[in-house]
């Protein structure tokens, strides 16, 4: 079992330095006297060691009982509802939860992971997948315990748990497949995210093998506006597809308006479409989209005991089945079934 880096300590940082161990606090104090010759030797010192100051317990080593959970693009329906779930029962077990609401840029997650090291929280759960490796290494050298939901990065000491974006990727094809769909159409962001890629693979690689044509479009953001000019870029050409997996709910709310308002076609008896997430609005008599539901509790309940049994927890891969949910954007198979 691989095991996580150890605890960077000052007394380390000041033998890299070769300072004395006060010499390191002082310079992560404000107003404190230190030489800039001394500064910079532990700066330099630190900053090679992924050293960060501890702002709540200078030189304790008292579990905090904090969880940082870093997360993008919070407002989008489905991240909300992620940091909704994990929160509530973070709190109900006894964490206490620190969100770090980060934009898309690389600069601003790297800030966002150095305030969970400044307040040297136990463990960090990224909920996004902006964060370069080498930030998250820097929490596991720091003795952090860290969760990594829906990315694939394979590093030593974290844990890692996601959706099986292969099989909804396969079950996806097979529902437009049996609703008699013979033009097949994939629609995806510019993301470029481990989960996305994942969907648009296997659908793209199944379809292909069996000898049918998928026709990719790539719109921009993870967004309902993108599904929307998506929309506009594929029925703006001849011979459109009639069945489409949009990787995301947003983008096949976005594609479902336009394709029906502004051309004119019926979901389903015209086209089928299927999202992925299972967001709030999947579920509205407008779209009655069929979908794959994320298990977001189960996957938090597995958080939760991860951060119970740290000892336990290291290097764990796991992915959890997404759950068919069946509405009205498909036509029923040939015997009537959804």
């Amino acid at each position: 079992m691989a095991k996580p880096r150890s605890f960077v300590s000052a007394r380390i940082v000041a033998e890299r330095a070769g300072v004395s161990r006060s010499a390191v606090s002082r310079t992560f104090t404000n107003g404190a006297s230190v030489s800039a010759e001394t500064r910079r030797k532990v700066l330099e010192a630190a900053g090679a060691l992924g050293y960060h100051v501890n702002h709540l317990a200078r030189g304790l080593r008292e579990r905090s009982n904090i969880v940082c959970l870093v997360v993008s693009d919070m407002t989008t329906p489905i991240r909300a509802r992620m940091v909704d779930v994990m929160t509530r029962k973070l709190q109900a077990a006894g964490w206490v939860t620190m969100v770090i609401n980060t934009e898309t840029d690389a600069e601003s997650a790297s800030e966002a992971l150095r305030q969970t090291l400044n307040y040297r929280a136990d463990a960090t759960v990224v909920l996004s997948g902006t964060p370069p490796a080498s930030l998250i290494e820097t929490c596991l050298a720091n003795g952090q315990q860290v969760v990594l939901i829906n990315r694939d990065d394979q590093l030593m000491g974290s844990s890692n748990l996601g959706v099986d974006n292969a099989l909804a990727g396969r079950e996806a094809l097979f529902l437009l497949q049996r609703a008699g769909c013979q033009r097949l159409g994939l629609i995806t962001s510019n993301a470029g995210t481990a989960s996305l890629v994942e969907r648009e693979r296997v659908f793209v690689d199944i379809a292909r093998a069996q000898g049918v044509e998928v026709t990719v479009t790539e719109a921009g953001p993870t967004a309902y506006q993108s599904g929307a000019d998506a929309a506009r870029r594929v029925f703006g050409r001849s011979n459109g597809p009639d069945g489409v997996f949009c990787v995301t709910d947003l983008l096949a709310l976005g594609f479902m308006d336009v394709a029906r308002a502004e051309f004119g076609l019926r979901v389903p008896q015209d086209l089928c479409i299927i999202g992925f997430d299972d967001i709030e609005q999947a579920a509205w008599h407008a779209y009655q989209l069929t979908t794959f539901a994320q298990p977001l509790s189960i996957m938090v309940d597995h958080v939760v005991a991860l951060l119970r049994n740290p000892e336990e927890a290291t290097a764990e891969r796991r992915f959890f089945e997404p759950v068919p949910v069946w509405r009205r954007s498909v036509r029923a198979g040939p015997n009537g079934a959804g």
